[in-house]
């Protein structure tokens, strides 16, 4: 009687264990659905500005990564869809000559682009202090609605970190990105899966 029960107590906890391992599996599916999702919708509409997430950067030049999100905000620009642009990112380092956020405005210069048409920020580091700069800025400017650009599988943490801040934001995702192969693309999926779990608990980058 006693090994009998002690298979059936065996057989319980494996089927809740398949079951957990079920549930969870569904779960992260769900998650990974919704970061797609949101990377690849385009809420380009009127706004009042256009804020471009930093990235890497290399001394004066942006990473390509970097330079894919300046290239796509100042599509938007031209296109008429704000008269601003809001570049943002600190230095990267001790030794850096330049911040995200002023190579990215030496680069919209060099596009033509005017230089009281372009705000920009030098200290944030993380993409939630991207945004909180960013918010500061618009607070100064009376500046309300704006659009988010970065790459599309970063996108649905921006726009939640943003709305978290209370910034009333639109995505629009690169069109295209570094991010290209499988190889990683998937690196760069999981870690954002990640940080979607991270900032459930806690303030993250």
């Amino acid at each position: 009687m006693g090994a009998c029960m002690i298979r059936r107590a065996r057989v319980g906890l494996w089927g809740w264990l398949w079951r957990l391992l079920v549930a969870l599996l569904a779960w992260l599916l769900c998650v990974t659905a919704w970061i797609v999702w949101v990377g690849e919708r385009d809420q380009a509409a009127k706004a009042d500005a256009i804020i471009v997430l930093g990235a890497a950067a290399y001394d004066a030049k942006p990473s390509p990564v970097f330079e894919e999100r300046i290239r796509h905000g100042l599509d938007l620009y031209r296109q008429g869809y704000a008269p601003l642009l809001i570049f943002t990112g600190g230095y990267g380092g001790t030794a850096a000559r330049f911040s995200e956020s002023q190579v990215a405005r030496r680069y919209a210069i060099k596009q033509g682009v005017p230089d009281e048409a372009i705000l920009i920020e030098t200290a944030s580091r993380t993409t939630r202090q991207n945004l909180i700069e960013a918010q500061r800025l618009m607070e100064q400017r009376r500046l309300h609605r704006v659009i988010i650009v970065s790459d599309p599988l970063h996108m649905a943490r921006a726009l939640r970190l943003a709305h978290e801040l209370g910034i009333d934001a639109l995505a629009s995702s690169t069109p295209s990105t570094r991010f290209r192969s499988f190889h990683t693309s998937w690196k760069f999926l999981v870690q954002e899966i990640y940080f979607f779990h991270r900032d459930l608990v806690t303030t993250g980058a």
